[in-house]
């Protein structure tokens, strides 16, 4: 392995390390990198939590966490006893100075990156970081990587991000979104920057519009306390769905490197064309999921689920339409849409071509239908390229549609990596290319506030659909007026 390959003595600090983000995806996704050969033998790992334990203790949580959440088939257990040799446990409270002192012993002086991983409330960012400060820990070249949500406003925002920032300059602040991490995603980039043919087509000319599909099947999940605070566009919009968008409609970038990618990225943020309250009345739907079947299970409706002894008014869907307003997409709709208990687990951005400008063939031979190119985010991630082609039969020509299908997992026979290992990795590295800037935030912020501020000043109840089902009809109805489908209506 070549040692650019490796990452370099480090210790990795993880506030609220006894979570169930760190015991499912953070210690899961390291451990794969211990397997692969690409962690340093001295790089450490501190978890930290107000939980009184001991490290034989913390351990053994991690291991169970490992056979838990790690595949059989990577699970090796020679490497896993490797791995938990890295582990250390400190129980304090993380946002006193005094107390946060307990970390010193287990930090080396130098020689180490040092790295320390929030997942926490976000009301505790701020208060952790001056903890650091104070008791000497944020030392020179130390990064802090954020998890979201990242303040419930732009207001909020600013004074996470202001508290954050009077430790940690910006260069060191590693704003997480485990979307930017995986494979499909950064093909995304590939298939656009490394292919002309895809290139030369992506502008106004040849697409007649985008959509971009979060769909959860799954409800909250335990995680009622916060949702109902936040809602769909706050908790998936705001940051992976703008994310997304801007990874699709952004201009090529001078370098492959941190600050001209993202540079790129607010540009489009920056043209988002705001939302009146008339286009948000419009162009907008929020919806909340009733009882229904998954999988041909009953399930509760949402606010059963969190048991609200009230109506609750929180959205657990989204669909909206958006307009670039620049030169390459000059009047191409964009539309987004997110959601739980959806008719199945689907994250995909649909790019639709438009239609042959002429019909050569006649009717009897059927339906040209436009080009698309879906990039499948999960599950089976891959990149689908749908065409018109003649069925393979005598007499009459019969056109049908087909599809260029690459799927990774079957092209590159190979494990294919949790988002979570490619940006811990960068982290250690230092490469803040797939992290969000503050200014992403914020420009993603203003635009979605004002839909915040209608919803909130209009007073609706999101509508019902069905758990099982792809959303309220208002949805269908959102792009239907334009004359166009989502992909699972269109075929």
């Amino acid at each position: 392995m070549a040692d650019e390959d490796r990452v370099a003595p480090f210790e990795l600090v993880v506030f609220g390390g006894a979570g169930d983000l760190a015991l499912r995806k953070l210690l899961p996704a390291m451990y794969q990198r211990e397997r692969d050969g690409r962690l340093a033998a001295d790089g450490r790992i501190v978890a930290v939590a107000r939980t009184p334990m001991s490290e034989a203790a913390y351990r053994a949580r991690a291991e169970a966490a490992l056979k838990a959440h790690v595949p059989a088939e990577t699970l090796d257990a020679a490497v896993a006893a490797t791995f938990l040799k890295r582990l250390d446990y400190v129980a304090c409270n993380a946002a006193d100075a005094a107390d946060i002192a307990k970390l010193k012993p287990h930090l080396a002086a130098a020689g180490r990156t040092r790295a320390f991983y929030l997942a926490t409330a976000p009301d505790l960012f701020g208060p952790i970081c001056r903890a650091l400060s104070a008791a000497g820990l944020a030392i020179p070249g130390s990064r802090v990587v954020l998890e979201k949500p990242l303040g419930h406003d732009l207001a909020s925002s600013r004074a996470v991000n202001d508290e954050v920032g009077a430790v940690f300059g910006e260069e060191r602040v590693f704003r997480i979104d485990h979307y930017l991490g995986k494979e499909t995603v950064q093909n995304l980039m590939a298939l656009r920057f490394a292919n002309r043919m895809f290139e030369r087509l992506w502008h106004a000319g040849e697409i007649d519009h985008v959509q971009i599909t979060v769909a959860e099947a799954l409800g909250v999940e335990g995680r009622g306390g916060y949702y109902d605070r936040s809602g769909a566009l706050r908790d998936i919009v705001q940051n992976h769905l703008m994310q997304l968008l801007c990874l699709v409609a952004m201009e090529p970038p001078a370098r492959l490197d941190a600050d001209a990618v993202r540079d790129e990225k607010v540009k489009v943020l920056k043209s988002l064309r705001p939302l009146s309250p008339q286009d948000i009345a419009r162009d907008t739907v929020r919806g909340q999921y009733a009882a229904g079947a998954i999988r041909g299970q009953a399930v509760p409706g949402y606010a059963e689920e969190i048991g609200a002894n009230t109506q609750t008014r929180t959205e657990t869907f989204v669909a909206l339409r958006l307009a670039v307003d620049n030169w390459r997409w000059a009047g191409v709709p964009f539309y987004l849409r997110t959601g739980k208990r959806m008719a199945e687990r689907r994250s995909e951005i649909v790019v639709e071509f438009r239609a042959v400008p002429h019909q050569i063939f006649p009717p009897e031979a059927g339906e040209i239908v436009p080009n698309r190119l879906v990039v499948r985010l999960q599950p089976d991630e891959g990149i689908h390229l749908v065409l018109n082609t003649k069925t393979p039969t005598p007499g009459k020509l019969k056109l049908q549609r087909a599809a260029l299908n690459l799927s990774f997992a079957e092209a590159f026979k190979t494990r294919h990596p949790d988002a979570y290992e490619r940006l811990l990795t960068d982290v250690l590295r230092g490469n803040q290319t797939l992290f969000m800037r503050r200014d992403e935030v914020e420009w993603a912020w203003r635009w979605v506030e004002p839909i915040l501020g209608a919803w909130a000043a209009a007073g609706d109840a999101p509508k019902p659909y069905p758990a099982g089902s792809w959303g309220p009809a208002a949805a269908t109805a959102l792009i239907a007026r334009d004359g166009r489908a989502w992909r699972e209506e269109a075929g």
